[in-house]
């Protein structure tokens, strides 16, 4: 697809009567298989999975098993993994995030949640059986009835949590089915092709971006280390985020996600880091003090990758050695090594999952600013969706592309945290829907549309998503809607005592749906990284999240989907901060830092308490947002690099529908370094520290000379 310099030469191009083609849908929405039929229908998007099937049956004969399980996760137990480790994909064609699939000489089954059973059912042959659970009961309940007693069950123990082992095997054993761990991956013995590991380097996070060396960041943990009354004498890190932020690094190997492969080894005197040595550059071997003969407690050893079972085994030979492992993030193959019981120490999650999850000041600082150049970009797709939805040729792929293209051009921009959900009518029912060349629909005015999309930049991650409808709502949409904003509301606008757990105020954000019969599937919220994960473990709103701290990041975001009619989500990014309250401290509440408007024609305000209305907290992300000082088109915009770029457009008067008149007024007013004179296009780029003649004055936000009023009655003076 072409990749155009600019998101505004695209805007231009639409709003004079072009159209931008770079992606055409060769269907107007997706279809599921039919498998009592004769013959099976089978819709384009399907993936023809009978060679593979047959040669892993092969395989499991050749071992003697008589089932294989395939989960969708790879040797860290990550959410979001790599090409070459979707087996689970390239064994049954389904590319949701969570399903387990499981092989018999007879039969294939998957299991997932109901976020992607419709889309299970347009992405599978009918050699696959959809189990509409995820459960491990119900899959072990399955294989008792499937594989006779004595049978053997395999599984590569890389793929296993030490909690999702420990599980079958509570089932199966009294059944009498055995777990036989198989660590040369079948799946990966028959993958023609598989893709490779990245060649790219590793490379470091600049200093502007944090604030503790990792030098700090490995005393902190060993402190915690010295703290805990069990006395470990190491700390295994495994999931691949937990060593990126200790060393201050990102790489590439995962998409979407700035992680490498690696496990840390780390104790009070040594730290060994197990990664591809070849993606290490003398530079960063310096800043690891690597490079040389080193002595002391910062000194990192590079052993290599594939050595962590070698050299994890050759640590626990030693005596009174004890290993820390969060078992959330530790496979059932390296739990193995470590056994027996006294050598271990577990816990939940490792100490770096802990410390990471609390922000530090500048972590806060950069991630408002990231979410404020972010803004700049859905709200820039807002106003290009209003000017040509009506014309009848845009799709949700084009929509998808034109907000990652906006995203692009914002400064630090590293590209997207996730494939962009794109929806629009039926599709949009689906959470977790991602439109393809064969499933991807036109948007129309009568149909409502979900986009829920995010970005990477070297200072902060995003995610957000708005629902929005072009023409005439029905009631129904609207209260649903509504009462989706007040969940959103009820939960941002909370005050809780320090320590309290998401889960335990997450039933706010459900409660107006309850009151009237509705629910959704989905979690309502998870943690958020700097320039990490956008799923961001253990912060959020599930049973097994820790309790909020002052710091931490999470998402905000109820639903509501209707099947095969519309979908609801709104998204909001907000930061646990002190409250204030009238007798007494140590309270918490959210402080919201998405900055993008909600679609006012989807509101029904008179289901708003007072204090949940428009006119109050409803809008707030909104009310702090920017100066958009239009009279005489002398306008501030958000920028994080000079020369600075266009904001927002001209013809602001569409934004009118988006939010009130009153909302669009300040932000930041603290921090003036986040607004920069604007710069019409084609025009020379402004020197830093001077300005033209037409240019307004750096400080002139602090110094209004009169009260300004603004073009179409959209604006109105900020307040002070």
């Amino acid at each position: 697809m072409l990749r155009l310099r600019s998101c505004w030469v695209l805007l231009s191009a639409l709003t004079l009567g072009g159209s931008w083609r770079g992606v055409l849908c060769a269907a107007n929405g997706g279809s599921d298989r039919n498998c009592t039929s004769n013959p099976p229908y089978l819709p384009p998007t399907v993936v023809n999975s009978t060679r593979q099937l047959q040669g892993l049956r092969l395989e499991m004969s050749a071992l003697k098993i008589h089932a294989y399980i395939i989960p969708g996760t790879d040797a860290h137990l990550s959410e979001y993994i790599a090409p070459r480790d979707a087996r689970r994909a390239w064994m049954t064609g389904f590319t949701g995030s969570a399903g387990t699939a499981v092989v018999t000489q007879t039969r294939a089954v998957l299991w997932t949640d109901s976020r992607y059973w419709v889309q299970a059912e347009r992405q599978m042959d009918c050699n696959w059986e959809l189990e509409r659970d995820s459960s491990v009961m119900s899959i072990a309940q399955w294989l008792i009835q499937e594989v006779p007693p004595g049978q053997q069950i395999g599984f590569d123990p890389f793929l296993f949590s030490i909690d999702t082992f420990r599980a079958f095997h509570d089932h199966l054993a009294p059944a009498n089915r055995v777990l036989k761990s198989i660590a040369d991956n079948l799946v990966d013995k028959l993958w023609e092709g598989r893709p490779e590991i990245p060649p790219d380097n590793l490379t470091r996070l600049q200093d502007t971006f944090v604030e503790r060396s990792w030098q700090q960041k490995v005393d902190e943990i060993r402190e915690r280390m010295m703290e805990n009354p069990y006395e470990p004498t190491a700390v295994l890190l495994s999931a691949l985020d937990e060593t990126a932020w200790l060393f201050n690094l990102r790489g590439n190997d995962i998409p979407y996600n700035p992680f490498f492969y690696s496990y840390t080894l780390l104790t009070l005197d040594n730290i060994w880091l197990f990664v591809h040595n070849r993606r290490v550059p003398e530079e960063l071997r310096e800043y690891l003090n690597a490079s040389s003969p080193c002595q002391g407690p910062h000194c990192v050893q590079l052993p290599g990758y594939e050595s962590v079972r070698q050299h994890l085994q050759s640590y626990v030979a030693q005596p009174d050695v004890r290993v820390w492992i969060g078992t959330e993030y530790t496979t059932q193959a390296l739990f193995e090594i470590i056994a027996p019981e006294e050598k271990l120490l577990t816990s939940d999650y490792s100490p770096v999952l802990i410390a990471k999850a609390v922000k530090d000041e500048t972590e806060r600082h950069v991630l408002r600013r990231a979410h404020v150049r972010d803004a700049v970009a859905v709200i820039q797709l807002l106003y290009w969706l209003e000017k040509n939805v009506p014309g009848g040729q845009e799709t949700e792929l084009t929509a998808a592309r034109f907000v990652e293209n906006c995203r692009s051009n914002q400064a630090l921009n590293k590209g997207s945290s996730f494939e962009t959900i794109s929806a629009s009518g039926p599709n949009a029912a689906l959470a977790h829907y991602s439109p393809t060349d064969e499933t991807c629909r036109k948007l129309r005015v009568e149909e409502m549309y979900l986009i829920d999309s995010g970005g990477q930049y070297l200072d902060g991650t995003t995610d957000i998503t708005r629902t929005l409808h072009w023409g005439t709502p029905t009631d129904f949409q609207k209260e649903a809607y509504t009462r989706v904003l007040m969940g959103n509301i009820e939960i941002s606008r909370t005050v809780f005592p320090a320590g309290t757990r998401g889960i335990n105020i997450e039933m706010l954000g459900r409660r107006a749906l309850w009151e009237v019969g509705l629910n959704y599937g989905h979690g309502t919220g998870h943690g958020v990284g700097n320039y990490f994960g956008v799923h961001e473990w253990p912060v959020g709103f599930q049973s097994n999240n820790i309790p909020f701290q002052e710091g931490m990041f999470t998402s905000i975001e109820p639903g509501y989907y209707k099947e095969n009619d519309f979908g609801i989500r709104i998204e909001d990014v907000a930061v646990v901060v002190p409250a204030k309250t009238k007798h007494g401290h140590g309270y918490l509440t959210f402080d919201t830092v998405s900055l993008v408007p909600y679609d006012r024609k989807l509101i029904d305000t008179s289901l708003l308490s007072p204090e949940q209305d428009c006119a109050g907290s409803a809008l707030r992300p909104m009310r702090r947002f920017l100066w958009l000082f239009t009279a005489p088109l002398q306008r501030r915009h958000v920028a994080g690099a000079r020369p600075p770029i266009r904001a927002l457009p001209r013809d602001l008067t569409i934004l009118q529908r988006l939010t009130p008149p009153w909302q669009i007024v300040t932000f930041l007013q603290h921090d003036p370094d986040l607004l920069v004179p604007f710069t019409p296009i084609g025009s020379a780029p402004t020197t830093p520290g001077r300005r033209t003649k037409n240019q307004p004055r750096r400080d002139a936000h602090r110094r209004p000379k009169q009260k300004q009023s603004f073009p179409g009655t959209l604006f109105k003076s900020p307040r002070k």
